[in-house]
């Protein structure tokens, strides 16, 4: 019996990276998947059947996480599609590489809104219907080792992460009457397009490398193997954590 069989998970974020990792791992768990993505293109056609290959059923749902009325429809959608909605996974992210000096409002607005706010709003939807029908549920945020490390030219990523932090440990305490779980994962350093720029370029590659305990870069599969435990029973005692997936990066990094 696989372990997700009879559940319905909304993933967002998921044309790529982690995202995808995490939606194609709760499939294979046995989860129906609710498939966030910004445009429904090729990829997600290609994603969707992937998904739907593994036996369950997989919707493609095109929404910016930061139009609300988008997403509140997008969610009502998922559960006519699917039935209902168990699981929710916040994983759309951005970053924006710039000094603290030159941090532009636009761009710190559009980190925030889609990192934070979007996830805020989810959950909110989210809850509202496990409330409604009466039963549990698992909010799994997709945070990073940013929540608590300091990254030079990425405040307002880090901002948004530190926000998600404590975003997951009040709405686990005000969610956890409703038998609704409210975790996060913190990623490390994650083979990722978000990544390339880092993966292709030696000279930042090697001294992250050395700075790792494990040696190597994280791959999704590290990321949703941790989402596909929380999202379980297995879990069901878990509940304002965050779980870190860096090889150690976390407790062994200094800035040079």
């Amino acid at each position: 019996m696989k372990r997700l069989a009879g559940k319905a998970a909304l993933v967002t974020g998921a044309s790529q990276g982690i995202g995808l990792g995490i939606a194609l791992r709760l499939a294979e768990e046995g989860a129906d998947i609710a498939l966030n993505v910004l445009q429904d293109n090729a990829a997600a056609a290609e994603t969707q059947a992937r998904i739907a290959a593994l036996g369950v059923r997989c919707l493609v749902l095109p929404f910016d996480v930061t139009d609300l009325p988008a997403m509140r429809a997008a969610v009502e959608r998922a559960v006519q599609g699917l039935g209902a909605l168990h699981i929710l996974v916040n994983n759309a992210g951005i970053e924006k590489r710039a000094p603290f000096l030159e941090v532009a409002e636009q761009d710190y607005d559009r980190v925030m809104a889609v990192n934070l706010k979007g996830a805020f709003f989810l959950a909110q939807a989210f809850a509202a219907h496990r409330q409604a029908a009466g039963q549990g549920g698992r909010i799994i945020n997709i945070s990073s080792v940013h929540e608590n490390l300091p990254f030079p030219n990425f405040a307002p990523y880090c901002l948004s992460k530190g926000g998600m932090r404590m975003m997951m440990r009040n709405l686990a305490i005000e969610l956890a009457p409703l038998g609704i779980t409210v975790n996060n994962i913190a990623p490390g350093a994650i083979e990722t397009p978000i990544n390339a720029r880092l993966m292709n370029d030696p000279a930042l590659k090697e001294p992250l490398l050395a700075r790792i305990p494990q040696g190597r870069l994280g791959k999704p599969a590290d990321v949703a193997g941790v989402a596909a435990f929380l999202a379980s029973d297995d879990a069901d005692y878990v509940t304002a954590t965050t779980t870190v997936v860096d090889g150690g990066l976390l407790w062994n990094y200094a800035e040079q």
